[in-house]
């Protein structure tokens, strides 16, 4: 059985809401175990009394930052000093920043250079600095968690809302050129190139996920684009297929 990732869970609770708190920890189990979970604020005030029943439920250990000086943030360099302590322990795989703080940008890459996996969770006003440190980063907006069938009517809407149509996705050259590229350095000599190849390209050099733009799978964000023509392949006989796509300027 392959050991799963030992992860490490540090809060930004001062920028992040509980109501995401479910959703987050579900989300972080497929990458790992989370072995150290903790959230990070002034627990003394009374903005942070709605984060207190997601701790116990969750286990999550609060960490507690007076604010000494008004008008300044000291949770973060209290964060940036645990992760480091952490990090030196050499007991972990990896390290999950929950926060839409650009100012974690170089503790991310710092993390990174030790030769850590880096999962950042944080809101779409997320700065791009913040991002790109991460090997991979989740907008917390695209984790819809239905518990019912109400709620789940729900989570389709939400998800139908913030899903990017053709002409958005087109327009984002940055993402269509992530996209070809990956595309192209994947690809045979006939241009087709296996999606599971083109994901794995990307993931090494992005922090990219389709979720973000409202699509569960890379496939279906792709195939929205029509930049592509895809191909379904059936290479052992079985009822599983491998998808295949093919840039359509190759065929021009």
């Amino acid at each position: 059985m392959e050991e799963r990732k030992k992860l490490t869970v540090l809060i930004d609770a001062d920028n992040i809401s509980p109501a995401l708190c479910e959703a987050l920890i579900q989300e972080v189990a497929k990458y790992g175990v989370a072995s150290v979970k903790r959230a990070y604020g002034d627990w003394t005030t009374p903005q942070l009394s709605s984060w207190k029943p997601m701790l116990h439920e969750y286990a999550i250990s609060p960490m507690q930052q007076f604010s000494y000086t008004t008008g300044k943030n000291s949770t973060d360099s209290s964060m940036i000093i645990d992760a480091m302590d952490l990090l030196y322990t050499d007991k972990f795989d990896g390290f999950c920043l929950v926060t839409s703080d650009s100012d974690f940008t170089k503790l991310a890459t710092r993390i990174r250079e030790a030769g850590l996996v880096v999962y950042g969770f944080g809101e779409k006003k997320t700065p791009d600095s913040l991002q790109a440190a991460c090997d991979k980063f989740v907008f917390l907006e695209a984790l819809v968690l239905p518990s019912s069938d109400s709620g789940a009517e729900k989570g389709k809407k939400v998800a139908s809302k913030q899903r990017k149509t053709k002409k958005q996705l087109n327009q984002d050259t940055k993402l269509i050129s992530l996209l070809r590229g990956a595309v192209e350095a994947t690809s045979d000599d006939q241009g087709w190139a296996n999606i599971a190849a083109v994901g794995a390209h990307i993931a090494n050099q992005s922090s990219f996920d389709s979720r973000n733009y409202g699509y569960r799978k890379l496939s279906a964000l792709i195939e929205t684009t029509e930049l592509f023509d895809i191909e379904k392949r059936n290479p052992r006989g079985k009822n599983t297929f491998d998808l295949y796509l093919r840039d359509k300027r190759f065929a021009e």
